[in-house]
């Protein structure tokens, strides 16, 4: 957060004088909310395939048949023209809501309102200043609110050149802590997308068709269940690197490393990211349907994330009992009686088995 402020005093972005544009230097609080029932997010700007990319897919279908992801449809840029079309539809028909719903998840919808220019910027076609300032402008203009100009513009200008600057600050080293001393190979549902999680099978057949998900896909879902299952870190990043179009190593390692895995001990974010079922439920419809009930917390109906959260936090106890921002759930875990905390474990450890 600090880091972000000073980066909006020195480039000037969404700046009144000294002082934030709006009165406030953080609209995060507003964005989110999930998705609301018939609200339909607009059709994506997509791309035809031109020559080189055509005999790029042939070759790909060829020599790698049977390794994960689709080859088509394909609907990438690969040009700078076309990257500043995709720039200027996600600013003209997607921005006004993204800030409102970047957090949300529903099955179907594998884009909603987010920019899909991840890519672009990690390939060079867009530059980070130049769609900072496209985003800033439609502020101005009256084409989108102050939330979603100021939280897309902190998604680059704030967490993309954090992320940048603990890559090249602190690497080789940083990639090769475990705080948590995960130990779990990485299960093969990763690659199959074979499970009866319902958001876990969404969110990895979407990662499958387009090579990409949106961030709470990846963050709270995805990543979660890795952290939860107490993953090696460097077989999740790995994974990570793999499957998605925009991961390079410089930004995909710290943000799966620190974000995701709380590997690196705290550097990056102060607290892991765990959640139980009841966010995922909140934020998606991904539970409606699914062979597993969020609001049940053991049990074979119950969710994993469920009795998953809770025996994370007893397994690394020792290491994140003393993090204030963990005050809460640890308190909670404080109270609960022992045979329900033997419960959980036991749930926990046949489930971990399964996974193979």
């Amino acid at each position: 957060e600090y880091f972000y402020r000073e980066m909006r005093r020195r480039t000037g972005l969404l700046m009144r004088g000294d002082g934030p544009e709006g009165g406030q230097w953080n609209f995060d609080t507003e964005n989110r909310k999930a998705l609301p029932k018939g609200l339909r997010p607009p059709p994506r700007a997509r791309f035809e395939p031109d020559e080189i990319t055509t005999e790029v897919l042939s070759l790909v279908a060829t020599r790698f048949a049977n390794h994960f992801g689709d080859l088509t449809p394909f609907g990438w840029a690969v040009t700078r023209n076309d990257a500043l079309m995709a720039l200027d539809h996600f600013i003209t028909h997607c921005l006004p809501s993204f800030g409102t719903y970047q957090d949300a998840m529903k099955t179907g919808e594998d884009f909603l309102y987010h920019s899909l220019i991840s890519p672009y910027l990690n390939l060079g076609l867009l530059t980070p200043r130049e769609v900072c300032a496209t985003a800033e402008a439609a502020y101005q203009s009256g084409q989108a609110p102050i939330n979603a100009a100021e939280g897309f513009i902190r998604q680059i200008l704030g967490w993309r050149e954090f992320v940048r600057g603990i890559y090249w600050a602190e690497m080789p080293e940083y990639g090769t802590s475990n705080h948590l001393n995960a130990t779990r190979d990485l299960p093969a549902l990763y690659w199959t997308g074979d499970t009866p999680m319902r958001c876990m099978a969404e969110c990895i057949s979407t990662t499958r068709r387009h090579a990409y998900a949106h961030h709470i896909q990846r963050l709270m879902v995805t990543g979660n269940f890795a952290l939860l299952a107490g993953v090696v870190p460097a077989q999740i990043e790995e994974w990570y690197l793999a499957v998605y179009a925009d991961a390079f190593e410089w930004v995909e390692l710290p943000n799966v490393h620190g974000m995701v895995m709380h590997a690196d001990g705290g550097r990056l974010g102060s607290k892991p990211y765990a959640a139980s079922g009841a966010y995922i439920d909140r934020m998606s419809d991904y539970c409606q349907g699914c062979a597993f009930d969020p609001k049940i917390k053991l049990g074979p109906k119950a969710c994993p994330f469920n009795y998953l959260y809770w025996n994370f936090l007893i397994e690394n106890a020792a290491v994140l009992r003393s993090n204030p921002r963990l005050s809460l759930p640890y308190g909670t875990l404080a109270k609960m009686p022992a045979e329900q905390r033997a419960d959980i474990t036991r749930s926990a450890a046949v489930f971990l088995a399964g996974l193979g």
